[in-house]
């Protein structure tokens, strides 16, 4: 982050959150879709969203201001970068932004969560109608694919034919692996109402030959074995530590000798000051989850340790989530 050195950037800071709110908002209403191609006044535009005429103006107007549209002779359009990334149906789409706006809501309760301990308003994973879960996953699935490219890169595949990919939502991780080494069986384990979801996005991909499925709880139910890796891509950190400790030694159970564990998380200093994502992404479990939370290296070690892993490494990443990988 940016070294503070005045006043006025302790303000800028502390006013930040109106052109987030300018930004979500236009993505929620869909106004870089609907005017897509277009040169549209602020009037059509409320017409389409069924909005305020007045006050669809005047957010337009602050978009143009974010040079997130331009304004000529009262029409407006988009930008390149806006036309590109925030118009549903190109192929860039920033659709994990429905997802940051969901966050909106939970963020909201901070204060509440820091006086509580915990998140304000439940865990959202169990709660959440099917719409946010859709939208989240698809968030997932877009930032998934590209990082799931990289770590297949980064680890040997070569005497992996079956994998098991816990928690594994879109698959976005296991299908790039299954690309790379097409002789690997994947098999994802999620809830149930998220694997219809896994199933579609493997379909995408024509790969269902290569995978199966499990519907569970992964603290709760059972893995299965057989696996010559498994990984836990974006989960410890939903958990407690107590938690994870106990999935680490489920994983290694489930794995034959000479398997890997791969934890691909925000890895923290000892200091959890560093690095700042991950200083901040701890707050978004506290307000998001019940025992969430982001842990340091020691901590994934000690996990490892105490589950009988003997050849334990970390690998940086440049996605901003590292890796700890153990060999049983």
């Amino acid at each position: 982050m940016e070294e503070i050195k005045s006043p006025e950037h302790i303000r800028r800071i502390a006013v930040s959150f109106q052109n987030s709110r300018i930004l979500l908002t236009a993505f929620e209403l869909k106004i870089f879709t609907i005017i897509d191609k277009h040169m549209m006044t602020s009037e059509e535009v409320s017409k389409k969203i069924n909005a305020d005429g007045r006050a669809t103006d005047r957010l337009m107007n602050a978009l143009c201001g974010m040079d997130l549209l331009r304004k000529v002779k009262g029409k407006f359009y988009n930008t390149d970068l806006s036309s590109k990334y925030l118009v549903e149906g190109k192929p860039e789409f920033m659709g994990n932004l429905y997802h940051t706006n969901q966050l909106w809501k939970t963020w909201s309760h901070l204060t509440d969560s820091i006086i509580k301990g915990t998140s304000f308003i439940g865990d959202q994973n169990k709660i959440e109608k099917a719409e946010w879960v859709e939208q989240f996953i698809a968030a997932m699935h877009y930032r998934g694919i590209k990082q799931g490219e990289i770590l297949s890169m980064m680890i040997e595949l070569g005497d992996v034919k079956k994998m098991l990919d816990v928690g594994g939502g879109s698959a976005a991780f296991s299908i790039e692996i299954v690309k790379k080494n097409p002789a690997i069986k994947a098999v994802v384990f999620d809830l149930p109402h998220v694997i219809p979801l896994t199933k579609k996005y493997v379909e995408q991909d024509g790969l269902l030959d290569n995978f199966d499925f499990i519907e569970g709880d992964y603290l709760n139910d059972d893995f299965k074995g057989g696996y010559d890796l498994i990984l836990l891509s974006a989960i410890v950190h939903i958990n407690s530590y107590q938690q994870n400790k106990m999935l680490v030694k489920k994983c290694s159970d489930a794995l034959n000798k000479n398997g890997m564990l791969i934890i691909s998380d925000f890895i923290m200093n000892d200091n959890r000051t560093e690095p700042f994502y991950g200083a901040v992404f701890s707050l978004n479990m506290l307000v998001g989850t019940v025992n969430g939370d982001t842990y340091t290296e020691t901590e994934i070690r000690e996990w490892y340790t105490s589950a009988g892993f003997t050849k334990i490494e970390r690998k940086n990443t440049s996605f901003g989530s590292d890796l700890i990988i153990g060999t049983k």
